[in-house]
């Protein structure tokens, strides 16, 4: 039999006869009940799985039966051969299951093991050797145990060997990858939160470009791309990329995702001031409502995961804005808007095409057939705004799921830029309500949005900002105006929410670098249906 023709034989599935199928050129192993001669033809019974979400496959002592003559019989070797694989649940839940097959033909049983793992050994995207970072200490301090327990057992499964480092302060992540030699590791996996990710990110990323030689704190500089990917075991508080990219925080799912090699290119935002690089953003970078709630619930951290919605209903009630300029470069290179309704998911047309767009005007100002930034056209927005998001991801998370930006995408170059102007509390409070429903969130006259490559923003009052950052601190609350309700409190200098950290620079720069990283994803399934068959 030649390396890509089809293998197919009688075998046992649970004490019932069945036909099994291996097309190597499909890359599809099948199997269906078959109770009469020969191997019939699959009905709508079959169960199928394609070879690159098989795990492993082991021999087994199966102790089992064989059925013969419309009897089961006791054989003195049974010979079987597990198959250990992925099958999908409920809301993009990956579970392993195994279905077991079984043969009194010990030859027969051989050529199976051998073709299916020679099928494997053909998955060349798989890791074999994988850098963990845990954080002990991120959300409710399960992450030691949720990767002991449900994740270390996979990998040990897949044949994947791993160095664990357990970290012990803030950037140890970060300082480790710069230290450490990286180049033996098919990936890297961080368990933990949004944080953790965000420590391997900078980590990853800022060594790539020291070895590259090219200085990150150039704001104009083209980023080069990691090769290593990243893995994410969610364990913390939100775990929005885990959920922005998956489309569920489980730890089970994820490990898959790693195990059989998924693959996701995802854009980076750098954030630059006065010429230096501050922080890399994938997800948020939010300036006065959630830059106020993170500031001030950094300082509540004794509350637990309270402190998130004590400091939220804080910020909610004092209801201020902050005036300045925003300037941006519409992102002329994408195939998508903001209002389009058309969600990432995996395999992405918009992220596909947006990105060979924009490939071709790199090209075209490589050969000096178009001056990029100097020709095009920025935009400029004046006023006082309640809050000022860029969204790289929709940022959903189970709380809203379908995040802030419903639309935006993970790898099409572009951010979207959303400014909520001055308004009531109550319109607000409407803003706020339609990321938990299926409503339109932009529909509101006070919120403008726009998909953008580039903008800065630059706060009113940004040369009073190193002397207001304190002050700001202790009247966080402010005073609400019992005369006027409907207006806003207008303060000097908000922070910015970078993906959880607080930046305290009001003027900054921020450019969308295409799919700079790449994660151990495949995108959130389009209608991804629970498997029954076993």
């Amino acid at each position: 039999m030649g390396a890509a023709e089809p293998l197919r034989s009688v075998l046992w599935v649970k004490r019932q006869r069945c036909a099994v199928s291996l097309d190597p050129a499909r890359g599809l192993l099948r199997w269906w009940p078959s109770p009469g001669p020969g191997t019939s033809v699959p009905g709508a019974d079959a169960c199928s799985v394609p070879v690159s979400e098989i795990i492993t496959v082991e021999e087994t002592d199966s102790r089992g039966k064989d059925y013969s003559s419309g009897k089961w019989q006791k054989i003195e070797k049974p010979h079987a051969f597990t198959v250990h694989r992925v099958r999908r649940a409920r809301r993009h839940r990956w579970k392993c299951a195994q279905v077991t097959f079984c043969c009194a033909d010990e030859q027969l049983c051989h050529l199976w093991l051998q073709t299916l793992r020679e099928q494997l050994e053909k998955l060349t995207c798989r890791p074999k050797h994988l850098l963990v970072f845990i954080n002990p200490f991120g959300g409710k301090g399960q992450g030691k145990r949720i990767y002991e327990r449900k994740v270390a057992p996979l990998f040990t499964l897949a044949s994947i060997t791993t160095d664990v480092i357990v970290t012990e302060h803030a950037n140890h992540a970060e300082e480790s990858l710069y230290e450490m030699n990286i180049d033996k590791y098919d990936g890297v996996v961080c368990v933990g939160g949004d944080g953790m990710f965000s420590e391997v990110l900078h980590g990853l990323i800022g060594r790539t470009q020291r070895s590259a030689g090219v200085d990150p704190n150039q704001p104009r500089v083209a980023l080069v791309p990691s090769a290593l990917r990243i893995g994410i075991i969610p364990a913390g508080s939100t775990d929005c990329v885990c959920y922005s990219t998956v489309g569920i925080n489980d730890a089970e799912t994820s490990a898959l995702h790693i195990i059989v090699g998924d693959s996701l290119s995802m854009d980076v935002s750098s954030v630059h001031h006065s010429g230096a690089l501050l922080r890399y953003s994938v997800s948020l970078l939010g300036y006065g409502f959630y830059g106020d709630i993170i500031k001030d619930s950094e300082k509540k951290r004794w509350m637990g995961l309270i402190r998130y919605d004590f400091s939220g209903l804080k910020t909610f009630l004092s209801h201020h804005c902050y005036e300045g300029t925003v300037s941006f470069l519409p992102a002329q290179h994408t195939v998508g808007s903001p209002r389009d309704r058309k969600p990432c998911r995996a395999g992405c047309f918009v992220c596909r095409q947006s990105r060979q767009q924009l490939e071709e005007e790199q090209k075209k100002s490589l050969y000096g057939l178009e001056n990029t930034d100097e020709v095009e056209e920025w935009k400029v927005v004046c006023g006082k705004f309640l809050a000022i998001n860029a969204t790289n991801m929709s940022c959903a998370c189970p709380r809203s799921p379908r995040g802030l930006s419903p639309a935006a995408h993970l790898g099409d170059g572009s951010s979207d830029l959303i400014l909520i102007r001055k308004c009531s509390r109550f319109n607000f409070l409407r803003f706020l309500v339609r990321h938990t429903n299926q409503h339109d969130q932009f529909d509101f006259a006070f919120v403008e949005v726009y998909r953008i490559k580039k903008f800065q923003f630059v706060s009113k009052h940004v040369e009073d900002d190193d002397s207001d950052v304190g002050e700001r601190g202790k009247q966080r609350f402010g005073h609400i105006c019992s005369h006027h309700p409907s207006c806003c409190c207008t303060v000097s200098n908000s922070s910015w929410n970078c993906d959880g950290e607080v930046l305290n620079s009001s003027a900054i720069e921020v450019r969308v670098h295409c799919q700079l990283v790449r994660l151990f994803a495949r995108g959130i399934e389009e209608n991804s249906k629970q498997e029954f068959c076993g």
